[in-house]
């Protein structure tokens, strides 16, 4: 694209950008809802700390995962805008779904559901920006759409708390039209518009693919028959149809997956017996199991793409290195509402408007003020640079979260949750620019999806219910969340093998980017 049509459409794609924000507002809205209502949920469904830290994270965050991998490589070959749409429709209606859930059980399932429709979002997102803006403004973009995720958190608690309240001083318990309680009101009161916004969406226009990129970087960023291609990708991650894609390759592929289910199966097995959670160990060795699958899957059936991004020790150290941050973030997130009414005694109209205030104004400022010291430091040839605003940043927020969770007055948690969330959000920042940055158009949408697949597994299955398990065997909230901060010290060593990686690139093929030829 020349740089005067560029700048003849500068203003539709901030159009462009700010609707994709509004998605992962709610994107984020219909995801973390469930932490403010946590007491009532507790109360009404029976569940431990643990059970929750299963709801919030594991339910959601394995099928999100998984439905990541195929997803994002739809992203990378279908209309990247239909395809965001009808995952919008679908995690919205499975969010008012989670309204009618009258058990465990139920909720899990409209979780799951909520999952996967949700796993379309950031591949296409992503993909989106990355053709709509110059290598030098994406980290910045993306940063702005980031910062939707925590406009969304905050309205999600600010009025999810609100919503709840509200309905259950109305109505007398049993009086209520049929039979609702106010947690289950909220649901729906979330779910609803993101079915309206879907429309929205569906008059955004596709840009061409790798518009500002290298022209050989634009080559093979077709295919054929994408949805075919996206039905071989699932059946590579979906139990049990990934024995008979391994057994397409040859008896040798069959029995290397054979042995990978079976590993998986001993894993659920052994931590099973060692702490009493049969679902929570089930969803997350399928979770490994299905990834373990699509990669083997994607090593024989498309080397060059398996290569780009599952063989980049630049982008596997980013993706490690901030899944593994990502578990202390997701717990705190997760469990600070529970901790400022459960602890510190708040009432949870309190704890939704100041803990969702925060998370929006601090997870804002972080993530676009990170986002853009990232652009300004890494340039157009230093991406290794962004690595060390993420690195900065972790080391931050680990910081703050173990004050604020040894804080003995609300006012004190407060505050270090508001400064807390602008280090937190600042690793997204800067990881999503490195990230982009560090590939070529053609795979962006499933090096997103692996990179969205590392701080999900690491920090969305294991970070709230490793919290929530702590919690009831030290029988403080506080002590289990502080626990899982022995796991940052691990994630700066990954995010250090990154920087090594990207900074070898850089000296050894100046001026063009850091890997494979981008920056």
């Amino acid at each position: 694209m020349r740089p005067a049509e560029a700048e003849t459409d500068s203003g539709y794609r901030n159009y462009v950008l700010g609707v994709l924000m509004l998605v992962y507002a709610l994107n984020f809205i219909d995801r973390q809802l469930i932490t403010i209502l946590a007491p009532d949920l507790k109360r009404d469904l029976g569940i431990s700390d643990s059970d929750f830290g299963f709801l919030y994270g594991t339910a959601f965050g394995v099928f999100y995962a998984v439905f990541g991998i195929p997803l994002g490589k739809l992203a990378d070959h279908w209309s990247r805008v239909r395809l965001l749409t009808v995952g919008l429709a679908l995690w919205s209606a499975m969010t008012a779904m989670s309204g009618f859930a009258r058990n465990f059980a139920q909720l899990g399932a409209a979780r799951i559901g909520v999952g996967v429709g949700e796993a379309t979002a950031s591949p296409c997102a992503y993909s989106l920006v990355s053709d709509y803006f110059p290598p030098h403004r994406r980290a910045l973009a993306l940063s702005v759409y980031s910062a939707g995720l925590y406009l969304g958190g905050g309205i999600s608690l600010a009025f999810g708390s609100k919503i709840a309240a509200d309905w259950n001083a109305h109505f007398a318990v049993g009086q209520a039209p049929f039979g609702l309680v106010g947690w289950q009101v909220a649901f729906l009161a979330v779910g609803v518009p993101g079915l309206l916004l879907a429309l929205l969406v569906t008059t955004l226009r596709e840009p061409p693919r790798g518009r500002f990129d290298p022209p050989e970087a634009e080559a093979d960023v077709a295919a054929a028959k994408p949805l075919a291609d996206f039905m071989r990708s699932l059946e590579g991650v979906l139990p049990p149809f990934t024995l008979f894609a391994a057994a397409r390759h040859g008896t040798n592929a069959l029995a290397i997956n054979a042995l990978g289910a079976a590993i998986a199966c001993l894993l659920v097995w052994g931590m099973a017996h060692l702490t009493g959670d049969l679902v929570q160990w089930a969803a997350f060795a399928l979770g490994c199991y299905a990834v373990f699958s699509w990669g083997q899957n994607l090593r024989l059936s498309d080397r060059p793409t398996f290569d780009a991004v599952c063989r980049s020790r630049a982008l596997v150290g980013v993706t490690l290195g901030y899944g593994l941050v990502t578990i202390v973030g997701y717990a705190m997130t997760a469990f600070a509402p529970l901790y400022a009414i459960e602890v510190l005694g708040a009432n949870p109209r309190e704890a939704g408007f100041m803990l969702g205030g925060a998370g929006t104004l601090g997870g804002i400022i972080g993530v676009v003020g990170a986002g853009a010291l990232a652009d300004r430091l890494a340039g157009t040839e230093r991406n290794y640079r962004r690595v060390w605003v993420i690195a900065g940043t972790a080391v931050g927020s680990a910081l703050l979260y173990a004050l604020m969770f040894t804080a003995t007055s609300r006012g004190a948690f407060y505050a270090l949750n508001f400064i807390g969330w602008i280090f937190f959000s600042g690793t997204l920042g800067g990881s999503s620019g490195a990230v982009v940055n560090a590939v070529a158009p053609r795979v962006r949408g499933i090096a997103t999806a692996g990179f969205v697949l590392g701080s999900t597994l690491l920090g969305l299955a294991l970070g709230p219910y490793s919290a929530g398990k702590f919690s009831s065997l030290l029988g403080s909230l506080g002590d289990g969340l502080l626990v899982l901060l022995v796991v940052v010290p691990f994630g700066l060593a990954a995010l250090a093998v990154a920087e090594r990686e990207l900074r070898r690139a850089t000296r050894t093929a100046p001026g063009a980017g850091e890997l494979s030829g981008y920056a």
